[in-house]
């Protein structure tokens, strides 16, 4: 029987381990080719890395007249439609955690569908709502079709971080005198943050990776850095398009390490099971 026991382990961690590999394969493998390409000056197959190095290509692309504009906008985008985002959602989300709203699973669920399927025939359908309203083009119109990627992060999130603040803490507050307002400033905001900021950081990432729904409303006056990729790719040798890929990939990169302590302690995971 220990021998069987033994024998089962090892196997489980043999597939554990492929699994592992496989999966460090698919997520990184992509982001390794790319960075290899982006300081790539001579690559020619079979060889298994570039035989010869350059920076040049970093030098073409922030040379490009429209990079400086794209990532600007790209910034000023994500942070207008978090902000709103959070503005919207975060009251929504603290009345589904802590009233019994009618039909709360449903409109949770209705929420979610919006990011279910397939948005290219989301987003044209709109456009002609947004043709109607003289909104294609305009600033106010590409915050409003981010901000349809937003929705389910800043609602999902926070509503199980809310829900997860115990209500006997918020009691123990009222017993003592505060408020309504100084128990949920001082007691229930500060133990739902950790769930809010992995929602507010998932709320910017997808705001400033978002392409589809900016190209159609906001080209050709507001070009972001996702939307900028279109030209590159079709413009440019791939070294061009690894280099900005790489530049688009840092911001995600540097946010995500940021907050995985809670992504890791399950404040994400919490949002889905509501």
């Amino acid at each position: 029987m220990p021998r069987y026991r033994a024998r089962r382990l090892s196997v489980v961690q043999v597939v554990t381990g492929l699994g592992v590999g496989l999966l460090f394969v698919f997520i990184f493998g992509p982001l390794i080719w790319l960075t290899l390409w982006a300081f790539a000056g001579v690559w020619h197959y079979p060889a298994l890395l570039p035989q010869q190095w350059s920076v040049s290509w970093w030098e073409r692309v922030f040379s490009y007249p429209q990079l400086a504009r794209s990532v600007g906008l790209s910034f000023i985008f994500a942070s207008v439609v978090t902000a709103l985002s959070a503005v919207v959602c975060l009251p929504a989300a603290y009345a589904f955690a802590r009233f019994d709203v009618p039909g709360r699973r449903g409109l949770m669920i209705m929420l979610f569908s919006a990011n279910a399927f397939p948005k290219i025939g989301l987003y044209i359908t709109i456009a002609t709502l947004f043709y109607a309203l003289h909104l294609m083009g305009t600033f106010f119109g590409v915050v409003l079709i981010q901000l349809l990627g937003t929705i389910v992060f800043m609602t999902w999130i926070p509503t199980a971080a809310f829900a997860a603040v115990p209500r006997a803490l918020e009691e123990a507050a009222r017993d003592v005198g505060a408020g309504r307002l100084r128990t949920f400033f001082s007691v229930t905001l500060p133990l739902a943050a950790p769930g809010i900021l992995v929602a507010i950081v998932l709320a910017f990432l997808a705001s400033l990776d978002e392409a589809q729904g900016t190209f159609l409303v906001g080209v050709p006056n507001y070009v972001t850095m996702p939307v900028q990729m279109y030209s590159l790719v079709s413009d440019y040798p791939p070294e061009a398009a690894a280099v900005f890929s790489v530049l688009l990939a840092i911001p995600s990169v540097v946010l995500l390490l940021l907050v995985r302590r809670h992504i890791m302690g399950g404040a994400l995971a919490r949002g889905f099971q509501i």
